[in-house]
């Protein structure tokens, strides 16, 4: 038996006891984590109810509950539509290229400001790197669309110096992936850095000391002792950004594409928005959304199943 202080005869506390003393201990910094918590539920939680409509005919004068079910006839379509696969292809693809050429990116910019020994230099390469962070894709996408105009762009200038005429970049299929890929680096590298920057300071410089003594020059500490120290960050951020394949990134290709560049660049995120609110076919919309979202999921889990087989790493 307990007592009212949550001990029992022996004078060890309960299970409620040790929680509550927790609780007492902790009340500061769960009060800080309140809000969070509170925003997820209502803003991320909450709204995974509507995933029903997914399985209903919606309408919106009957509301969720009064529509009438349809089963898996939009998954049906879904499957049954050859334009799904091919927005599932750009997809897949522009996320691969991403993953490819954009995941390294903020990883060498990261290892060669850490090389840098001017601290004003330094810095100044920082803050240039991480303000186009910090402007929205609906700014950057209008100067991505200044830099590549042919008649004012600026590409289109210096090509037009050695001989070649105007290309107008942005209603040509086969170059549109490459620009969408180009343009998140440059707006991302700068603010992926910091992660990384943050893991490299945090490296015992007597490694790099004992690397000296043994002749290691620059090149050999990075390879040798800044990568292998950070590679528990690389490996959990490249888990998540496998899971996040299917976001191919909705702000950048809405501001970016024209119905030119349908075939190579319209994603499930772009189709969703023209299916759900501009065709109002809400339920269709839903199940292709539900869809991505699972196999984001699957993709999360099994990349991360991967990493812990092969490696200490992983995010569980």
């Amino acid at each position: 038996m307990a007592d009212r202080r949550g001990t029992t005869a022996t004078g060890v506390l309960t299970a409620g006891a040790l929680r509550r003393r927790r609780v007492r201990r902790y009340r500061g910094l769960l009060i800080l984590l309140a809000p969070a918590v509170l925003w997820f539920l209502v803003f991320e939680y909450y709204p995974m109810y509507g995933a029903v409509v997914a399985f209903k005919d919606y309408r919106i004068l009957d509301g969720i509950l009064a529509s009438p079910w349809a089963g898996l006839d939009h998954f049906e379509k879904l499957f049954n539509s050859a334009r799904f696969w091919a927005i599932l292809r750009n997809t897949m693809m522009i996320s691969l290229y991403k993953l490819v050429f954009g995941f390294p990116a903020p990883i060498l910019l990261a290892l060669l400001l850490n090389e840098v020994q001017r601290m004003a230099f330094k810095r100044t390469v920082q803050t240039i790197s991480y303000l186009p962070h910090f402007i929205s894709w609906v700014v950057i996408g209008g100067i991505v669309r200044d830099l590549l105009s042919p008649t004012h762009g600026v590409i289109n200038f210096a090509l037009g110096l050695v001989g070649i005429e105007p290309i107008n970049f942005l209603i040509q299929p086969e170059l549109f992936r490459g620009i969408v890929v180009v343009s998140n680096i440059w707006k991302e590298v700068g603010w992926g850095s910091i992660i990384y920057l943050a893991a490299i300071s945090g490296i015992d410089p007597q490694l790099y000391e004992a690397a000296v003594m043994d002749g290691a020059g620059r090149l050999r500490q990075a390879v040798s002792i800044t990568l292998p120290s950070i590679m528990g960050v690389v490996v959990i951020l490249l888990i998540l950004r496998i899971g996040n394949t299917m976001d191919a990134g909705f702000d950048e290709i809405f501001n970016l594409y024209n119905p030119v560049v349908y075939s190579t660049g319209d994603i499930i995120d772009t189709y969703v928005y023209r299916v759900g609110l501009e065709q109002f076919d809400y339920s269709y919309s839903t199940a292709i959304g539900l869809f991505k979202n699972v196999v984001g999921l699957a993709l999360l889990v099994g990349a991360n199943l991967f990493v812990r087989r092969v490696s200490e790493h992983g995010i569980w």
